[in-house]
């Protein structure tokens, strides 16, 4: 799909060709670490289906720990690394989007990647997290009299899982304002709207999760349009190598997917 801008002016197709050109790299990163993102997600999904992990009860978390160490451990690393994955994005994704006006380039980067980093900081996954495992070591070799101390550190951290942080909300809307600005140009206006329905329904689901838990079934459109845009990152990419001295070939609605 092309850009206003590039619609305008061949020059500016030009311009928005070049500036993909000495980007593909990135748009080759971007869209491997999309596809990755979902792939990990899945992962975890059926790791958690073969073996869910208590979400509640610190006694019953250690033990289960205990019998399932690998399982648990591998769970908690699949449920944190799409973090660092969707900052990937995020950061491509902005870079891509500069032909169509810098400035919101620049704040749909910023809003989209700034959320998943920010998550990072808390060391659990809302599945659990990888503190329990040593703390399941520790209360399997500690005396009687330690056990209990141990067991009330566990529950801090459990507690942490279900506490309302702002990152969750602060996703949904990088992720509604990025779509916002892929509207208009660049991506395909189809994938920026699915990104609107995205950050709307994702952004309800965090305020009401307590209330509308069902609502959480916005994640698999989220899936959709992030695979949606690793696709479209990879092609930037590719036509970015192969073609960025021609405007109409790496500038325009070849993007379109």
């Amino acid at each position: 799909m092309t850009s206003r801008a590039e619609q305008a002016s061949p020059t500016a197709a030009r311009a928005a060709a070049a500036w993909h050109g000495s980007w593909h790299p990135l748009y080759r990163v971007g869209g491997v670490a999309a596809l990755l993102y979902v792939v990990v997600l899945l992962t975890a999904v059926v790791l958690d289906t073969l073996a869910p992990p208590p979400v509640t009860g610190s006694l019953d978390t250690l033990v289960f720990i205990a019998d399932h160490r690998v399982l648990y451990t591998a769970g908690q690393i699949l449920w944190i690394l799409p973090g660092y994955l969707a900052v990937l994005v995020y950061v491509a994704v902005g870079i891509a989007l500069a032909p169509v006006g810098r400035s919101w380039a620049l704040l749909a980067g910023l809003l989209g990647a700034m959320p998943p980093a920010l998550s990072l900081a808390i060391p659990v996954s809302t599945r659990g997290s990888l503190i329990l495992v040593p703390l399941s070591d520790r209360y399997a070799s500690a005396p009687a009299e330690e056990q209990p101390g141990i067991v009330a550190a566990a529950e801090a951290v459990i507690a942490e899982n279900t506490t309302v942080t702002f990152t969750g909300p602060l996703w949904m809307i990088g992720l509604l304002v990025t779509a916002l600005v892929m509207t208009r140009g660049v991506f395909p206006r189809p994938l920026g709207w699915l990104g609107v329905a995205v950050g709307v329904l994702g952004l309800a689901a965090e305020v009401l999760r307590f209330v509308l838990p069902g609502l959480y079934l916005a994640a698999l459109l989220q899936w959709v349009w992030v695979v949606w845009t690793g696709i479209v990152l990879l092609r930037l990419g590719a036509r970015g190598e192969s073609g960025a001295g021609s405007g109409r070939t790496a500038g325009a609605s070849a993007y379109s997917g």
